[in-house]
């Protein structure tokens, strides 16, 4: 058994020769839906092992194990036409019929594309990929580790940076917050998935039956505006043993009015790191109440929180320093904030931790909804000793917050 690692990287060293794939951004593109269909087509090996009925949702000949699995099978142009002419646009066009998963197929193919020019590389990391078995927990696990490390090297892509929360942050603010099974979680900006992926393990570790691992599968709900992140979602929570993660949307959570929410889609958890520094479109504001009008995307995402927390529900997010020291809209924000909600807890991390994405000073935010601020528990997070920022090479870990956490 090739050791995954280096089957990964060797995955990334083919797509380098090829014409097609010139930035870290496309080829993670192309990797995200070609793990799709081999997940996905492992995980429906095993229900066909433990469903007597169990049909497909796709057509045979779209199924990853007939077209990709013979390594001699079709190579050069002949995969490249197949891929472009009828994998893809077939993919895209699925009828569903109301089924969950055909629809969540559909979603990941929508605005999927194939970089590659070379049909013979294109085999050859086929070919890899079905070095990975992902019904071998082993395989899975280490790829999950992969995985993360994959969305980390988009962060230093440049522009997609916003994709990535480091663990350490992730999962201080998972455990703090601590959801139960039998709670709603959301995280309505959730990129590739590190918090609910986070919260998936933090419940798994209290499932006692069946009936929990069922809430799990069902408790969580995400939104994404971009298609890359979304696709990527996807994947991670199909590693993570969800079976539809079909309760992620690929959405814009601002561009719905902010008196749409209704009380039923209130829940009891928010984990969140909200973009930040971001400008919405024009008229996003005009979805929100006058005094809180306002184009800064983190703002905006704050507001949405108070409102679709239940009374009593608990919130952790990533903030910037300037939605809590700014002027005008800020202090209006922060007021309410002050007044619906038990904001307990702000922890304000050093430079450096969203590095190399961003220079910008952050927060993590904890809050309580249904009854005023009383007293702030304020804590500044200090830098290891001997360290004087993080890196690439150092992020932060988890260990650092063993402070806080007393």
């Amino acid at each position: 058994m090739p050791n995954v690692s280096n089957l990964v990287k060797t995955i990334q060293d083919i797509m380098r020769k090829d014409a097609g794939t010139y930035g870290d951004a496309q080829r993670l593109e192309q990797l995200g839906w070609m793990f799709f269909l081999k997940i996905f087509d492992d995980r429906e090996k095993e229900m066909e092992v433990l469903r007597d009925n169990y049909k497909s949702p796709l057509p045979k000949h779209l199924r990853w194990s007939t077209w990709a699995t013979d390594d001699e099978g079709i190579t050069g142009d002949a995969l490249l036409d197949f891929v472009n002419n009828t994998l893809l646009p077939k993919l895209k066009a699925l009828t569903s019929g109301g089924d969950q998963i055909t629809s969540l197929i559909r979603s990941v193919f929508e605005d999927a594309n194939n970089y590659m020019k070379n049909g013979t590389l294109m085999r050859q990391v086929i070919n890899k990929i079905n070095g990975i078995d992902f019904n071998a927990s082993d395989d899975r696990h280490l790829f999950g580790d992969i995985y993360e490390k994959l969305l980390k090297d988009l962060q230093s892509a440049g522009n997609a940076g916003e994709f990535y929360t480091p663990r350490a942050v992730t999962q201080f603010i998972v455990e703090q917050v601590d959801p139960r099974v039998g709670e709603t979680i959301l995280d309505p900006a959730c990129g590739t998935g590190g918090f609910l992926v986070c919260a998936i393990e933090h419940l798994r570790k209290q499932a006692k039956t069946e009936a929990h691992e069922r809430l799990i599968q069902e408790c969580f709900s995400g939104i994404e505006k971009k298609h890359l992140p979304h696709v990527l979602c996807m994947t991670n929570l199909l590693l993570h043993g969800i079976d539809v993660p079909s309760n992620v949307r690929h959405d814009n959570t601002l561009a719905r009015p902010l008196r749409d929410w209704g009380p039923k889609e209130r829940v009891d958890v928010i984990v969140t790191n909200p973009p930040f520094g971001g400008m919405e479109e024009d008229g996003i504001e005009s979805n929100y109440p006058a005094e809180f009008r306002t184009r800064e995307t983190a703002d905006l995402f704050l507001v949405l929180l108070m409102k679709i927390l239940k009374p009593g529900g608990r919130a952790g997010l990533v903030l910037p320093d300037g939605t809590l020291f700014g002027e005008g809209v800020k202090t209006r924000i922060k007021e309410a904030l002050l007044t619906e909600c038990n904001l307990h807890t702000i922890v304000r991390l050093p430079n450096g931790v969203f590095n190399p994405y961003t220079g910008i000073r952050t927060n993590l935010l904890f809050f309580t909804k249904g009854a005023p601020t009383t007293n702030i528990w304020y804590y500044e997070h200090p830098y290891p000793p001997g360290a004087k920022s993080y890196n690439k090479g150092k992020p932060i870990s988890i260990e650092e917050f063993a402070g806080e956490r007393a």
